[in-house]
Parts: C-alpha cells; sequence; structure tokens
C-alpha cells in the first residue's frame, strides 16, 4: 500500500528533448522516474543490455493511478526493491521532461525516494515480456558511477538515445541542483 506523498509545489519547467512536429497526431504518456538511495547512499539503475543504455528506474502511469503509487510500483517491478518518495519538504517532483519521439509526447516526472526493503527476501523484479527482451537488469551503484555509465553508453537505438538524455539531466537535476540528496 503506497504511503501517498501529495505535490504541493507546481511541477518543475519541464526540460524538453526532441522537437513538436507540425502535423504529427501525438499519443500523450505520463511517466515516473525515480533516484532511490539504498542504506549504502548507492542508487539503482537499470542496463538496457539489447540496445546498450542505462536509465533511471521507471515507466508509465496507469489510467488512475497517482504518481507515487506509479514510482513505487515501477520501483518494486524493475528491482524488487520498495522504497518510500521523500515528500514535498525534501523536494517532491525535482525535476521533470517532455518529450517528443516518433508520434509519442512523453511528460517525465522525477522523485526522489529512500528503499525500505531491498527485496533480498525473496522478491526480485517482476519484468515484462519486452523487458525481458531488451535484457533488463539493475545494479546498485554510487551517483559518481552512475552517472559515468550512462554518459560512456553507446545506444544503439533512438529510444536509447532519448532515454540517455532524459535520465542524465534528471539525475544530474537531483545530484547538482539538490545536494541534500547525496
Amino acid at each position: 500500500m503506497s504511503t501517498s506523498v501529495q505535490q504541493t509545489t507546481p511541477f518543475p519547467t519541464p526540460k524538453a528533448i526532441g522537437a513538436k512536429k507540425e502535423h504529427v497526431n501525438y499519443a500523450d504518456r505520463h511517466a515516473v522516474r525515480v533516484v532511490a538511495f539504498n542504506p549504502s547512499g548507492q542508487i539503482a539503475i537499470v542496463h538496457a543490455k539489447r540496445d546498450s543504455y542505462y536509465k533511471l528506474p521507471g515507466g508509465g502511469i496507469d489510467p488512475g493511478e497517482d504518481h507515487i503509487t506509479a514510482v513505487e510500483r515501477e520501483m518494486l517491478e524493475e528491482t524488487g526493491a520498495s522504497i518510500r518518495v521523500r515528500g514535498p519538504s525534501q523536494g517532491g517532483c525535482i525535476a521533470t521532461t517532455e518529450e517528443y519521439r516518433g508520434t509519442l509526447h512523453q511528460m517525465s516526472f522525477c522523485y526522489v525516494a529512500d528503499v525500505i526493503e531491498n527485496g533480498s527476501g525473496g522478491g526480485g523484479p517482476n519484468l515484462t515480456e519486452d523487458e525481458i527482451n531488451d535484457g533488463l537488469e539493475h545494479l546498485w551503484v554510487s551517483v559518481a558511477e552512475a552517472k559515468k555509465l550512462m554518459s560512456e553508453a553507446v545506444p544503439t537505438s533512438e529510444l536509447g538515445r532519448f532515454i540517455k538524455e532524459r535520465d542524465i539531466y534528471l539525475l544530474g537535476t537531483v545530484t547538482e541542483t539538490k545536494s541534500e540528496y547525496i
């Protein structure tokens, strides 16, 4: 069950990734991302082996789902870890992106969280068939190592290049402008 954190301040101005094109009928999607710290101060990142990139845990918000429930669900599905999202006094949603890729218009909302259970009790990731085919696996690394891995990756797909730009920006926002998170 989710411990709801309410967003009491406006969402941050989104960073634009890609450009909106005239005469394209975009499908709208809202998604969440999370920078989740374990007790050792490491964060979870997800490696997409097939397309050779790293990303923050996260994904689409289901119909009727609030952001916090979505971010908790996505973290559990992709890593097996349970988290507690930090509240508005510690940032709430700390960064957003607005992406245009192909026919998708996506808004991503990034949160910071603390791991409360790492899945070591037998729980593990619950990946979709597409995620398994993408070769998704998570790892726990320092913030510096996450930045290095993300920056040095050479994605082999357009999707991977968009994700790389988005998640380097989101992680940088947490670590560069919100130093209290590190």
